[in-house]
């Protein structure tokens, strides 16, 4: 394995490193919950973030991080299994990637088949959709006897709505929920992030004292709706200086169904049920999102201030990502389920000590499938053949150095919607995003294209692939993105 210059001093591996060596790096594998790149970190002014910004000061923030599908599940399959949607067989919330991949070795797997300690709390994995073979212990979460809400009217509120739509036949996911905001006089850990806290602090005490290095996996769920956080985090902010989106209507001239729906928001209480979301309702869910950040970067705060506190941090490797990106009323809509830009680029910081790009920013192109071969290097393990990422490596040791010439994503519609079931595949490049809609059952068949140009619209407001002047570009564009992301790799 080539070792990069920054690591030498740190990790020496040898090919008779014992799988108890405690020299070995731990890693702390943070995801977050429909976290968009906007907090300070990533230059925002109004988000309040200090303990995800002094992560990112300690290592890389990766500017241009894509996830290969920007809903929960099929991300997260595909971060933790290194493969991508159409290998996993993974686009919604009820298929497990066991089913298709049945004898594959997930990242945390990997980490204890090569004599970690491997434990995992939180939203991982989605939902109910669990992988034993993961975990060196059973996976847990957090156990909250009055559900999501800290208002007891809003907790009945909730009970009642839930009651009410299944009664009526209605699937869980389309069942009538509480508010989508609340802010209440709670402590921390009466909700699941400071719980989990909780439990994660306990966690490292206990791992740090075994052994063995150890892989902790911490799920935090905010800020996913509802944007429910303690009243000091909405007191952060000042609701007049929360500003709308900019560009609150679909891109001009892209299919109509490249933006289709407000995902969840319109399933809890006090959301209209058709048309925009009012502006005041607006700055109030932005306002309740910010907060939400708020809450879990504190959570986080913990998890750090532990380590430091245990003498871990010069020998543990964090990652935190969010699992996709999110719209606050860009392009008209809310949530994610799309290919644009506000949902596949999402966060990654990655921390690594004696790191001397520590505190720097990467605008490289990567991809969360390469996460899993980046850790698994860093940590002197051997890569799986099935991985279909690629090391960033070389790029934590030279944050500006040329990489992938595109990150890919993607995402399903049925027919329903298109008037016949496609699927969405995108690629993004330094200067673009080419987006190609392909018929489900007839894969040469291309139903529509979406092109924008980040130079000059990074909102992508504008597709310019209807324009005949921009034809010779969407032909050059589509022979790139048909050649795959195994021709996007970078050079050397």
């Amino acid at each position: 394995m080539k070792v990069f210059a920054p690591f030498v001093a740190l990790f020496v591996f040898i090919s008779s490193i014992s799988a108890a060596d405690k020299a070995r790096p731990n890693v702390l594998f943070i995801a977050v919950d429909d976290l968009r790149p906007e907090f300070g970190a990533y230059g925002s002014k109004i988000v309040k973030s200090p303990n995800l910004d002094r992560l990112a000061a300690s290592g890389v923030t990766f500017q241009h991080a894509y996830c290969q599908q920007a809903v929960c599940s099929p991300s997260r399959s595909s971060l933790l299994t290194g493969a991508r949607p159409d290998t996993t067989q993974v686009y919604d919330l009820q298929r497990h990637f066991r089913k298709f991949l049945p004898d594959v070795v997930t990242l945390p797997q990997h980490f204890k088949n090569e004599g970690y300690f491997v434990q995992g709390m939180g939203k991982l994995y989605h939902g109910s959709l669990d992988d034993p073979a993961s975990w060196s212990v059973p996976w847990t979460k957090p156990q909250l006897p009055h559900g999501v809400y800290g208002l007891p009217e809003n907790q009945e509120l909730g009970k009642k709505l839930t009651a009410q739509a299944k009664a009526a036949g209605k699937k869980p996911n389309a069942t009538k929920r509480g508010p989508a905001f609340e802010s209440s006089d709670s402590p921390d850990n009466a909700f699941h992030d400071g719980a989990l806290a909780d439990m994660a602090v306990t966690a490292l005490r206990e791992a740090s004292a075994k052994n063995q290095p150890f892989w902790l996996g911490v799920g935090f769920i905010r800020p996913h709706l509802p944007f429910v956080a303690p009243k000091k985090y909405w007191d952060l902010y000042d609701p007049a200086q929360i500003e709308l989106a900019p560009n609150p209507q679909p891109a001009k001239d892209a299919p109509p169904y490249a933006v289709t729906n407000f995902g969840e928001l319109r399933n809890y209480a006090g959301i209209p049920q058709q048309g925009p979301i009012p502006d005041a309702l607006a700055r109030q869910l932005k306002h309740g999102y910010y907060a939400a950040i708020s809450y879990m970067d504190a959570q986080v705060g913990r998890l750090l201030d532990e380590l430091d506190r245990l003498g871990l941090r010069n020998n543990t490797i964090i990652v935190l990502w969010g699992d996709h990106g999110w719209k606050l009323g860009e392009h008209g809509s809310w949530c994610k389920h799309s290919t644009v830009e506000n949902d596949t680029n999402a966060p990654l910081l990655v921390s690594v000590p004696g790191l001397k790009s520590a505190g720097q920013k990467s605008a490289a192109l990567v991809e969360f499938v390469d996460i899993y071969p980046s850790l698994a290097e860093l940590c002197g393990l051997p890569l799986p053949a099935h991985l279909e990422g690629t090391s960033f490596v070389p790029v934590l040791n030279e944050p500006t150095r040329a990489w992938k010439s595109a990150a890919f994503s993607q995402y399903p519609r049925g027919a329903k919607e298109a008037g016949v079931a496609v699927m969405g595949y995108s690629m993004r490049t330094e200067k673009y995003r080419l987006t190609r809609w392909v018929d489900r059952t007839d894969a040469t068949k291309i139903v529509a294209v979406e092109l924008y140009d980040h130079q000059n619209d990074p909102q992508e407001n504008i597709n310019l692939a209807p324009d005949p002047s921009k034809a010779e570009l969407v032909k050059q564009l589509s022979a790139q993105a048909e050649q795959g992301w195994q021709a996007a790799k970078p050079k050397g």
